[in-house]
């Protein structure tokens, strides 16, 4: 990473060197806004390089659009991603996909580019495998303004992450989410410690799978947020409270087997950005949650 003030000091070419591919093979959107230095903010330059994108021609927005990668295609794997590109579409799992979910993407890749003749982008990092697939769905009936319009949104989505993976300033991008959670043992009245809690993201198409293993400390929470430091990707999840081996260590009378011994507990997140906490309060006999903030 770099510094906002190195960046407002380095030449030019090291401040377009630096920023090149915040915008997918468009070192021209960095180019444009190295004459507008010093930025007071990692805010600032952002909003200067989204300004570069809205004002450029159509043709040239429309060139960035097509500067993109399809979602989860072999041969532009194969071909080489840019290392950006490579590490967004690893980190939604579109390198591992079920034979299912690759018919899918395949499909829903051909319909979007035979109607409007560029690649469909989304922020995948703000996404699961299955919510891209829905907003496929729910984008394909637009028109191709409308989609040119969703896509430039998308790319500057794309570079806000991009941006605060590269940039370090003393203000924040806001492009952070924060799941949490914590357990109550309302049989004793007190914080639950050392429940072990998993965290699983759900797949209709493919294999679910565990985000964290984690277990709560003396005040019922985990040490560190079940994801943090990124969006919260949308989608489906289940958080699996394993409390019969807590209360049997605590010596609390028990069936055999116990009544409960892992609870799972389904949602959903929809705001990425957003602070979701699910807390558990629990008993041998009865749980409860709702959704905190």
């Amino acid at each position: 990473m770099t510094t906002l003030p190195d960046l407002n000091n380095a030449s030019r070419d090291d401040f377009v060197a630096a920023l090149a591919n915040v915008f997918e093979h468009s070192p021209w959107v960095a180019e444009q806004v190295s004459m507008q230095r010093p930025y007071a903010g990692i805010t600032q330059l952002f909003m200067a390089m989204k300004a570069a994108v809205e004002r450029a021609p159509a043709e040239l927005r429309l060139a960035l659009i097509k500067a993109h990668p399809d979602l989860a295609d072999k041969t532009q794997r194969a071909a080489g991603l840019t290392s950006e590109s490579n590490a967004e579409q690893n980190s939604v799992g579109l390198d591992r996909l079920s034979d299912a979910e690759y018919d899918a993407f395949q499909r829903v890749n051909s319909a979007y580019r035979a109607k409007f003749g560029f690649p469909y982008i989304v922020c995948v990092r703000r996404h699961t495998k299955d919510s891209i697939l829905r907003d496929f769905a729910r984008r394909l009936p637009n028109d191709a303004a409308a989609e040119m319009k969703n896509s430039v949104e998308e790319i500057c989505r794309i570079a806000a992450l991009r941006l605060d993976q590269t940039v370090t300033a003393d203000d924040r991008l806001a492009v952070h989410g924060r799941l949490s959670t914590h357990v109550l043992d309302t049989h004793s009245g007190k914080p639950a410690a050392g429940i072990t809690v998993e965290l699983i993201e759900l797949a209709e198409l493919g294999a679910s799978r565990t985000v964290t293993r984690t277990s709560t400390n003396a005040d019922g929470r985990t040490d560190r947020p079940l994801i943090g430091g990124r969006p919260v990707p949308a989608g489906q999840y289940e958080l699996l409270f394993e409390v019969g081996d807590y209360f049997a260590k605590r010596g609390v009378p028990l069936s055999s087997p116990p009544f409960l011994d892992k609870i799972p507990l389904r949602f959903s997140v929809s705001e990425p950005e957003g602070h979701l906490h699910v807390p558990l309060l629990v008993t041998p006999w009865s749980y409860a949650t709702y959704r905190g903030s």
